[in-house]
Order: structure tokens, then sequence, then C-alpha cells
């Protein structure tokens, strides 16, 4: 298809940087094309980032990409005043550079792919300036009154700030924001309640999806990375954040294993649980937080947490070479496991335990069989929990297998369907 559109696409954390909200774009990039657009990318140079850095995650980058480059404030200054936010950072740099682009250039549309939220209030002026519209992709939620109702030592840090921040910041973008693109049915729900004009809208709801070829370069440079599971054992294994609105998640297994442990120790003891990358924080300051709930249930000689991030291609070959995967999920009904495609890649056996109005589980029973989908609410609960878990350690608990169905997660598909809604939202921009 000849590339007739241009997209300038915003994304303060981008490869080689190893964090979750870059892996749309990531995935896209090489598809965009295909679909008639063209793609240049704005991001705040690695110097300037404080994440881990992943250098295979450039693999799949097209190398025509234009990616330009800003700076952002010295987080070692700014930290001292509670400014740590890599998006505030680089709002006044990000403000320059994009001008002096809609300036020399011409693109058809802005879109932000990111959870570093204080940068997508410049889309409301630079349309207002340029008459360029702009989407936002909506990963997580911005203003949220979830942590209201919660006491304040489960609370993040700085919340009293953040959450003003964003509840000022939030209505200045989504007043002109020109399509939404979400991980959740439930954040699109919400917007709408809150800023009715957004009705009008085009807007799609999307999750991460996978892309073939992450797997095999994965497994092709196995030799870079060291192995987190121990030999011989039974490796149970979750990697993502934790913090106590999983623990209700959490609990059940740990139940399990309490009550196998004392009934049955020697059988038992052969089994790990694994959680791995459950903190933001920076690498060796991450405050465990699943341990104490493991240490409640004495369990905490069955479980292993990594407070510290691993890499992407870390993370795939980890869930590849696990005996079984486990994902937990929040107390927030909103929450949406949007990047729950790499555990269903890597086939192994899978248990899921989330909030009965989540979607994550009739998402996972579209696309595979053989997995263990459990709600909160369910009566038999423990009772399934108990069994999968004996066929674990039987040998017996089958792998995945995919449906047909699961093509539709595909990064070419996602990409397309995106670029579809860059379409509509043109469309309507100029009608």
């Amino acid at each position: 298809m000849p590339v007739n559109h241009k997209v300038l696409i915003i994304s303060p954390y981008f490869p080689p940087s190893n964090t979750a909200d870059l892996h749309r774009i990531r995935m896209s990039l090489p598809h965009f094309s295909n679909n008639g657009w063209e793609a240049e990318v704005v991001t705040v140079h690695p110097h300037y980032a404080d994440m881990p850095s992943d250098e295979l995650l450039m693999q799949n980058i097209p190398s025509s990409l234009k990616i330009h480059y800003v700076a952002a404030l010295n987080k070692k200054w700014t930290s001292r005043i509670g400014l740590g936010s890599l998006g505030l950072r680089s709002l006044w740099f990000y403000w320059k550079k994009v001008k002096e682009l809609l300036e020399n250039d011409h693109f058809d549309l802005i879109y932000f792919s990111t959870t570093q939220f204080p940068v997508v209030i410049l889309g409301a002026l630079w349309k207002k300036q340029f008459k360029t519209p702009y989407i936002i992709d909506m990963q997580d939620p911005w203003h949220s009154d979830y942590y209201v109702r919660k006491p304040k030592n489960q609370r993040p840090p700085k919340y009293w700030f953040v959450y003003r921040m964003h509840k000022y910041m939030e209505p200045i973008a989504m007043r002109h924001v020109s399509g939404l693109i979400s991980v959740s049915d439930d954040y699109i729900s919400t917007l709408v309640k809150r800023y009715p004009r957004l009705k009008a809208i085009p807007y799609m709801v999307s999750p991460f999806g996978f892309a073939q070829s992450d797997l095999t370069v994965a497994l092709e440079n196995r030799h870079q990375f060291s192995s987190l599971l121990p030999e011989k054992m039974i490796n149970i294994v979750y990697i993502g954040r934790g913090g106590q609105d999983m623990h209700r998640a959490i609990r059940p297994l740990f139940e399990v294993l309490h009550k196998g442990l004392t009934s049955n120790p020697e059988r038992f003891s052969n089994i790990r649980v694994h959680f791995i990358g459950t903190s933001y924080a920076p690498k060796g300051t991450g405050i465990p937080s699943i341990m104490p709930l493991a240490k409640h249930f004495q369990v905490d000689q069955l479980v292993n947490e990594v407070t510290n991030r691993i890499s992407f291609y870390h993370t795939l070959l980890t869930l590849h070479d696990a005996d079984a995967l486990f994902v937990p999920g929040s107390d927030d009904p909103q929450y949406s496991a949007s990047k729950i495609y790499p555990y269903l890649q890597s086939k192994q056996p899978l248990i899921t335990i989330f909030h009965p109005d989540s979607n994550v589980s009739g998402i996972i029973e579209q696309c595979v069989q053989n997995a263990l989908t459990l709600t909160f609410s369910d009566k038999d609960l423990h009772d399934r929990l108990q069994t999968t878990i004996d066929l674990l350690l039987a040998g017996k608990l089958p792998a995945l297998t995919f449906r047909s169905s699961i093509g539709q997660y595909e990064a070419a598909q996602l990409t397309s369907l995106q670029t579809q809604l860059f379409d509509r939202v043109i469309h309507k921009h100029k009608s």
C-alpha cells in the first residue's frame, strides 16, 4: 500500500530503554508503512532515561525510522524537589522539539503512546497552534480515584501531588483529543462519563498483542541471560509488578501451598513460586510486596521475590523455561492485564486469578485451551487450584493449545486496526 499519511509518535521511553509502555509502538513500527502510514518517533534520549537498557529491543525497529531525541532535566537534581517523572522532566524539551518539527514538516496526526501522562497535555497546545489532531493511547488510567479509599501506607509515593496533578492535567488533554486507544473498555467508559464529548470521537479497545518473532529472538540469545530458575525444582513464574492490590489474587495460591506443605512437606518442598520484577523502584531499592504475604502463610521457603525488573527478552525466556505460569490480577475491577500475550505465547501451563469483572479470563479462553482461569468469586476456587497444583506435581498439567482466534492479537493485525482508527480520526478532523 502506498504511504499517504504521516504520524508523529510521542513515546518518552523507547528502545533500548526497557519499559512496558513502549511495546505497542515497538511492535507496530514494522507494519505502519504496509497500512499507508509513515511514522516518526520523538523520544527522550536514553542518557536521561532512568530505566535499564536492552539492546535486543532494537532488532525489530525499522532501519529507515526517523527518531528525534529530546533532552530532560537531570533526575539527580529534580528528585530533590520530588519531580522524578520523565514526563515532567522532558516537558519543556518536548514542547520545543515538536513545535520545531510541526513548523518545518507536515504531519497528519500526533500519537501519544506512553504512561508518562504529563507530556500528553502538549497535544492540546500543538492542536491549537498547528491544527494537528492527536490520539491518546490509554495503557493505564490517568486520573484515578482508586487509591483515595486506600490507607496511606498502601498509596504510591508522592500520591498527594500526583493525584492532584493528574486531576488538573487530564481534562486539558481530553478537552481536545481527537481519538482514543485503550487496553480496557472500562477505561473508555470512565472517560466518557467524565467527559461526554468523547462519545463523538473515534476510539478502539486493543491489547498490546504479541510479535511472533520476539520469542525467536529470546531463544536465539539465550546465552546472554543467566537463568533465574533453580534446576530440579518445579518452577511457577509470574513476571510483573506486585503490590497489595494483588494480594487477594495471590492469597488462594499461598493457602493451597500452605495446606500442601503441612500435609505433605516432602512433596511440596519441590515447588518454587517466583515473583520477578515486582517493583518500579530503581535497581536494588525495591521493597518486597509479595514476600510479607508469603511469610504470613508460612510458605516463604517456597517463594522467591525479585523486585528488580528484568529485560523483555529475559522475561520471554524465563516464561518459556518455567514449568507453569501464574498471573494474579488486581482487586481493582478496571485492571486489565493487557500484556498477557507473552504468557500465552510461551504455551506453558497457565493459572490466572482475576477480579470477576475483569475481561482477562474471557480473552484468555478465547485464545487458548487448557488454561485455568479463576476469579475471586469462584466458589470452587481452592478446589480447582488444588487439583491443578496436584497435576503439576505429577507432571500431568497440559501445555496451552492455541485457538485460531489468537491470530487477531498478532502485531500486524493490531497495527492494521490502529491505522484504521488513524484514518477515521483524520477524516473526521477534515470534515
